[in-house]
């Protein structure tokens, strides 16, 4: 239920859903807490991964102690590892001890396992019971501490502001708060910001279970968790926590109310438009049943209630594909740092033209590949892009490493010539219906565009994409038609800039899918249809977009669509300071193209007709601006 772009996670009908953990708010509070500044900290003792007591006064004579709390189940808690190993490493030769304290961790060979994971050079402590937080007043993971070299408090709060809220980061790490504050103290100075406010996974208060309760976790929570949430949220999934026992529903009982009541969670963007295949909504009656078992105590209820455990089908969830691709190699992602977009050339090696009727994407590494979309290259252009790529001599320390391209966060670095859709966590594989198909020409390559997080490991991953083909004659092929926004830039500081476009079909056709298509100043995007009669009618409506959960949304009911039916795209961007993803920082003007810093507005739909396979015939409103925009930067087609 909460998990990992274009998130994106995505079920329904018998499918399911997950998500990333946490997509806002930031931290708990209207402020940072200032708690325990500019007193002392008393001594405390707690053991270590090995069971050797150690204790605060152990690092006497230090000129600093940067102490942090920190989750080895909090996704932006594991991000730090890495940058907290450097800063300890920088600061070692400085007179300052660095310490972790690893909250509600009882378990010490799990412990030291994660410790050795995540490469962490510094004491790791267990504070079983809480005694700890409860010392700092401690609310949030990561959440660092400073004492001086008297035992004075002088800084609390975050590491840095690479994160604005729960897993949403801004497009550039500018302020390293902890760092500034051990300058400034070893340089004898007051502290400039004593108190700043955290980004992560609150910290849960030790609370004696109830066993019974009108709403209990056995007979009433366990059941909604099976059918929407464990399909990601177990072990070696993409889930950041698991969501198998009690104990793991309790520790996350707070959250589960919060971001299912809002419906943040699970990340279903459309808000308004027709009925789409997967979506991943919980029912009011399941979101009323899981405030009341919150609001209850979380009591556990009688175990002879509980459904049996869920199981998970192993393996290629349609049977042995057609047509396995896969990269020729891994690719390494590293730490930390921002998330990677990583294009992988998948040549199909087909003699013949064939029909895919169903596609299943199998991430090799789920803890870190968030979605994936897959597209279609007649001419050999993902080839070239990914050689001049590969012929360049990589810095070895750029952890970020293997096969395939990379052109930013905007798209493939040119326009293809189709597409056979996507998977993002919780999206299972599904059989297009019956009589159609993507078309996949003969020596065409597939190219695959995976969005990677980075989990505070170095990581590995080789995903394969599994290709079913028609064993009957396809009458009607899928075919693509693209809605453009028009629209030559965004002007800087512009907070709803406005981006309009539409075309009319030439020809008769189903529609079966939509699949809308901005970058990072993204804000809001509808899709909407007027037939030659009668009224308009919404597609698709995200109010609230988001790149890193996009998706093809496959319709329902299929829309028979006459000649003269206009298609319309609507959306708005931020371009202003507000946006915390804004890739500039003051903002630029921003312009129509396919990398990071630029822009773009399309919506691909997906339709059959009776006709050979091709795009369906329709006339762009404003082709010529369209054309125009779409030359201004030819080396990136």
């Amino acid at each position: 239920m909460f998990s990992m772009s274009h998130r994106a996670c995505r079920a329904i009908s018998g499918l399911f859903f997950c998500t990333l953990l946490f997509i806002e708010p930031a931290a708990a509070g209207s402020g940072p807490s200032t708690a325990k500044l500019g007193k002392k900290i008393e001594n405390f003792t707690l053991k270590d991964a090995s069971g050797n007591a150690v204790s605060l006064d152990y690092y006497k004579g230090k000129k600093a102690i940067a102490v942090v709390f920190l989750s080895f189940d909090c996704p932006v808690s594991c991000s730090y590892a890495e940058p907290l190993a450097n800063l300890a490493k920088e600061f070692e030769d400085e007179g300052v001890a660095f310490l972790a304290i690893s909250e509600g961790q009882n378990d010490r060979a799990a412990l030291a396992k994660q410790v050795n994971e995540f490469k962490i050079p510094f004491a790791v402590l267990a504070d079983e019971k809480g005694s700890a937080a409860e010392h700092f007043e401690a609310k949030i993971t990561p959440e660092a501490f400073v004492i001086d070299g008297q035992g004075i408090l002088r800084y609390r709060g975050r590491i840095d502001n690479t994160y604005t809220a729960r897993l949403k980061k801004n497009s550039q790490t500018s302020h390293f708060d902890l760092k500034q504050a051990l300058d400034e103290i070893l340089a004898g100075k007051e502290v400039s910001e004593p108190a700043t406010l955290p980004v992560g996974c609150p910290i849960q208060p030790a609370l004696a279970p109830r066993v019974s309760g009108t709403v209990t976790y056995t007979r009433d929570v366990l059941p909604i968790l099976q059918n929407n949430c464990q399909t990601c949220h177990r072990p070696g999934e993409v889930g950041p926590f698991s969501l198998l026992t009690y104990k793991q529903a309790v520790n996350w009982a707070s959250d589960i109310k919060e971001f299912t009541e809002s419906r943040q969670m699970p990340p279903w963007k459309p808000t308004e438009g027709v009925a789409l295949h997967n979506e991943r909504k919980l029912s009011d009656k399941d979101i009323a049943t899981l405030a009341a078992w919150v609001d209850g105590g979380t009591p556990e209820g009688d175990a002879g209630d509980a459904p049996p455990p869920r199981k998970f089908t192993e393996g290629w969830q349609l049977g042995k594909p057609d047509l396995i691709l896969t990269a020729s190699a891994e690719f390494q992602v590293g730490p930390s740092g921002n998330d990677v977009f990583r294009c992988f050339v998948m040549p199909t090696n087909l003699t013949e033209d064939k029909f895919v009727t169903a596609v299943e994407v199998r991430p090799g590494n789920t803890r870190i590949v968030h979605h994936g979309l897959l597209f279609i290259d007649r001419n050999g252009k993902g080839r070239t892009l990914e050689g001049k790529e590969q012929a360049a001599k990589l810095d070895d320390r750029v952890l970020d490493r293997g096969p395939g391209y990379s052109t930013g966060m905007g798209g493939i670095g040119f326009i293809p010539q189709g597409g056979l859709s996507g998977w993002a966590p919780g999206q299972m594989a599904r059989w297009l219906p019956e009589g159609t198909g993507f078309y996949l020409p003969k020596n065409s390559d597939v190219i695959m565009q995976l969005h990677f997080h980075r989990d505070g490991k170095l990581e590995k991953d080789k995903t394969s994409v599994g290709l079913y083909f028609a064993k009957k004659p396809v009458m009607e092929p899928w075919k693509g038609m693209i809605i453009p926004g028009v629209f030559e830039k965004i002007p800087a500081g512009n907070d709803h800039f406005e981006v309009n476009g539409g075309i009319t079909l030439q020809q008769d056709c189903i529609l079966r899918s939509v699949m809308p298509h901005m970058h990072m100043l993204g804000n809001q995007i509808s899709v909407t249809l007027e037939p030659p009669e009668g009224p308009a009618q919404t597609l698709l409506t995200i109010k609230d977009w988001d790149y890193n959960w996009q998706e093809t949304y496959f319709l329902k009911e299929p829309i028979a669509l006459k000649k003269g039916t206009h298609l319309t795209v609507h959306a708005a961007y931020d371009n202003s300071d507000k946006n915390p993803l804004n890739p500039f920082n003051p903002p630029k003007d921003v312009t129509w193209g396919e990398q990071t810093t630029n822009e773009m507005c399309f919506v691909f739909l997906g339709a059959t007709s009776d006709s050979k396979p091709g795009r369906i015939k329709f006339e762009m409103d404003n082709k010529l601006g369209f054309l125009k925009t779409f030359k201004r930067n030819p080396e990136e087609r």
